[in-house]
């Protein structure tokens, strides 16, 4: 017996798919459950039927799980920036652990339990990064999030995880747009000026504004410059980013600096690191310093030992590897993060390290050209993990150990499989919430050669 789309259904939520979505079980399919919570006793209403499972939504909830609790955030659900502010912290943790637990067995055939899923230090405000989608509602300038599944923005005054230096210079850049008529962008008419209202923020309190916009220049930009002044005293530089591209891509490759510095400077496991709008950096200070010193501890580097960290970004962990061996080489496609990260190593007066701007296995083919020996290498791919020519160039470098940074589970335990054919074998495995309320979590994952 099968299911119809707008059937109704009483159920109770079994657990949670790796989506964050609740899951249930309705005449043998597999049903997910739009903000739903483990425990919940509901009515829910199918919204789409596929070959072997089925999505819903819940009309009613008659017995609540002891896990749901009233969301702090207004927006949430309909801005989709936010998975989780219907549950509690705890239940989020207990969930991610079990969502990476799960990845490595069911996609890579791995029995390894998590030895720690470390908290994250702040649940509010504790994003240094912010990247407002900017848009017209009623003919006014509004930022926020894109729903999920769409490119509508969500009008948001204040986001509770992003900073509240963001929040203010987020209000400025509305008011700017508003008082002196400034076009916003609009996709599907491909006209306007301003995209995204972004904003980094260091440790110490300094914080660049950059207006990514479809234009060389930015009208009225010395009221811009003096409205975003005042919201942030504490300000260090505006800077704007020139994307014309009609894609999904919210930066554009040329950027001019309007007012003050091009980048921020923040402190990371004892170094200093210089923060530009390319560059890569971990959005939760706090985490990420746990997260690395975890990192180098799975590293277990000697003196004399050489370590690849590929994905370098602006060579935060090549940096902090450096400090524990011989020679550190870094490895990154992006120019300007590579440009960083010398001027890191630089400023740190680190001298043990090489930065290569290629890509992650073009570089591991060339170290294998140039017969270098590696004893350790680190990888922080994106969310889709490595190709396999970067699986294939690793093996081939014949690394003692393997310590993988990954956003994304699925794709670590895809390419955790990848290795153990070559001989490595996860052994160790630490979750970081990285990003409290949302399903995003960091892993860190030790795999060694032979050893189960």
């Amino acid at each position: 017996m099968g299911i119809q789309k707008n059937e109704m259904y009483t159920v109770r939520i079994e657990g949670y798919a790796s989506e964050g979505y609740g899951v249930c079980r309705v005449n043998g399919f597999v049903v997910f459950v739009k903000g739903a919570a483990a425990g919940d006793e509901c009515e829910i209403r199918i919204v789409k039927v596929l070959k072997n499972l089925a999505y819903a939504k819940i009309e009613q909830i008659f017995v609540p799980s002891p896990a749901r609790v009233t969301p702090a955030c207004p927006v949430f659900p309909k801005c989709g920036g936010c998975d989780f502010f219907h549950i509690s912290y705890e239940e989020e943790l207990r969930m991610k652990k079990e969502r990476v637990e799960d990845a490595l067995f069911r996609i890579g055939g791995f029995e390894l339990k998590a030895e720690e899923v470390a908290a994250s230090p702040k649940l509010f405000s504790y994003r240094n990064k912010a990247q407002f989608p900017v848009a017209s509602v009623e003919g006014l300038p509004v930022t926020g999030f894109y729903r999920k599944h769409s490119h509508e923005v969500v009008p948001t005054e204040v986001c509770l995880i992003q900073s509240e230096t963001a929040n203010k210079l987020a209000q400025a850049a509305r008011t700017w747009i508003a008082e002196y008529s400034i076009p916003v962008y609009d996709e599907i008419k491909k006209s306007g000026v301003v995209r995204h209202v972004y904003v980094r923020t260091s440790s110490k309190g300094e914080s660049f504004l950059c207006i990514i916009a479809a234009a060389d220049e930015l009208p009225f930009s010395d009221r811009l410059i003096k409205a975003a002044k005042a919201a942030c005293p504490s300000l260090r530089g505006i800077i704007l980013n020139i994307n014309k591209a009609h894609g999904n891509a919210i930066l554009g490759g040329e950027e001019r600096v309007l007012w003050g510095d091009g980048f921020i400077e923040d402190t990371l496991c004892g170094l200093f690191f210089r923060i530009s709008p390319l560059s890569f950096f971990q959005v939760n200070h706090g985490q990420a310093e746990k997260l690395y010193s975890r990192a180098i501890e799975y590293a277990a580097l000697s003196p004399s030992d050489t370590a690849l960290d590929l994905y370098c970004g602006t060579g935060t962990i090549t940096l902090c590897l450096a400090k524990k061996c011989a020679r550190a080489i870094g490895v990154e496609v992006v120019p300007e993060a590579i440009r960083d990260a010398e001027k890191n190593a630089e400023i740190n007066h680190v001298e043990n390290v090489r930065f290569l701007c290629m890509d992650a296995g073009k570089a591991a083919e060339k170290l294998i050209r140039e017969n270098a020996s590696v004893d350790v290498i680190t990888v922080d791919p994106p969310r889709r993990g490595m190709d396999e020519g970067t699986v294939s160039a690793i093996l081939d470098l014949a690394p003692k150990r393997i310590v993988y940074i990954s956003c994304d589970p699925a794709t670590l335990a895809r390419d955790c499989k990848l290795l153990s054919e070559g001989g490595y074998i996860p052994s160790r495995l630490s979750v970081f919430d990285m990003f409290p309320r949302t399903i995003h979590t960091e892993v860190v994952c030790l795999l060694e050669r032979g050893k189960r």
